[in-house]
């Protein structure tokens, strides 16, 4: 097939399962994928991300490029070492770009900012409907900037490409009526709602460190706050000013082990959590300032261990297949394997709420997760 029919058969194919609006039809055949993508890309089509190069496999490089698939194009932020370790830059899924956009419900004539440029496809989506001149798109990396600069010009695309700090918005040409984000972050930056007009809409992932992930849709109020539910599930490449790394076990167990820890048991396999997306998602909501390393041991058993960003508590608890109660440590002044569980029993109780039974508030105090209502505030979430 040529580059305009896979572009119609990919218009066809996410028409027909609900993800794109008519009114983003046209863009979506109109604006051509592959003109964004570099020579050699990687993508997972069988459990792994496995490389294709434009030169050595020109078919299976094109159809990959209309494929409903995420695409990676930076590993490791430009490293080059050939050593790839994280994915930093992509095309994101077709289904989730279409999306997005219609979570976004931009029209002609509303003022769009996009953090997160990448390979520009999604900018010259925003430019072909909205018009070049009512989109500026920011991104980070000065490469991935530049390449993405020159596919728009290529492709006869014009909108305003910046390289900054995403974090920061784009102050130049606020306020905006929609702010689109194609990186995710653990919390909404304050610039963004200031720079959005009272009734503007900010539609970006949110990945919590205890894991899990979602679309979020945020209307701006006219008191400087922003509140609105999640949308749907969602795992994006993180922002870089908010990449956590966590703090080194000794700083929390200095000693031998297991140090001070007192031991108990549960009969919550950690398993449980860390293998259903959206019961992560909600405990990782209601604690905001807790995160997760797992070790395999034995015969298919792992150790979570769990920790809180103040580094003042930790927790382990082994998963062993097969067993139905499990050894919990814990130590410091949170107890935070049973603040885990309790959230997770909080969710199951509710009736496994959905990601659109959450929501977010965002003020200059900060943000607050909520369930149903803002005025439902998660536990870790109550001031």
């Amino acid at each position: 097939m040529t580059p305009e029919q896979q572009r119609a058969a990919l218009v066809a194919a996410l028409t027909d399962a609900g993800s794109l609006p008519a009114e983003w039809a046209p863009a979506v055949a109109a604006v051509p994928r592959h003109e964004f993508l570099p020579d050699t890309i990687w993508a997972d089509e069988d459990g792994g991300d496995t490389e294709c190069s434009r030169t050595k496999e020109p078919e299976r490089w094109m159809r990959l490029a209309y494929s409903d698939l995420p695409i990676v194009t930076q590993w490791d932020d430009g490293a080059g070492d050939g050593d790839h370790r994280t994915p930093t830059s992509s095309a994101s899924m077709p289904t989730m770009v279409a999306e997005m956009l219609s979570d976004l419900d931009a029209v002609p004539g509303h003022r769009v900012l996009e953090i997160g440029t990448g390979t520009g496809y999604n900018a010259a989506l925003l430019a072909h409907r909205l018009g070049a001149e009512t989109v500026s798109t920011v991104e980070v990396d000065a490469q991935v900037t530049a390449q993405a600069r020159t596919a728009l010009r290529r492709t006869g695309y014009t909108p305003e490409v910046v390289c900054g700090d995403g974090a920061l918005g784009w102050g130049a040409r606020a306020p905006y009526d929609r702010i689109i984000s194609t990186v995710s972050l653990r919390d909404i930056p304050p610039a963004w709602v200031a720079q959005t007009r009272p009734g503007g809409v900010i539609v970006s992932p949110v990945s919590p460190l205890l894991g899990g992930g979602a679309i979020v849709r945020l209307t701006v109020g006219g008191d400087g706050t922003a509140s609105g539910p999640f949308t749907r599930s969602a795992a994006f490449m993180m922002l870089r000013q908010q990449r956590y790394q966590g703090t080194p076990v000794d700083d929390y167990l200095p000693g031998e082990w297991p140090g001070d820890s007192g031991q108990s048991w549960t009969s919550l396999d950690p398993e449980a959590i860390g293998g259903d997306w959206l019961a992560q998602f909600a405990c990782a909501l209601a604690l905001p300032d807790v995160y997760y390393r797992r070790n395999e041991f034995g015969d298919g058993g792992w150790t979570w261990w769990l920790f809180d960003t103040a580094v003042t508590s930790w927790a382990t608890v082994d998963s062993v297949p097969g067993e139905s109660r499990f050894e919990v440590r814990q130590s410091g002044p949170r107890q935070l394997w049973d603040e885990t569980e309790a959230s997770y029993t909080r969710w199951t109780a509710a009736g496994r709420p959905g990601y659109e039974r959450y929501g977010l508030t965002v003020s200059p105090a900060g943000q607050a997760a909520w369930l149903d209502e803002p005025g439902n505030p998660l536990p870790g979430h109550r001031k």
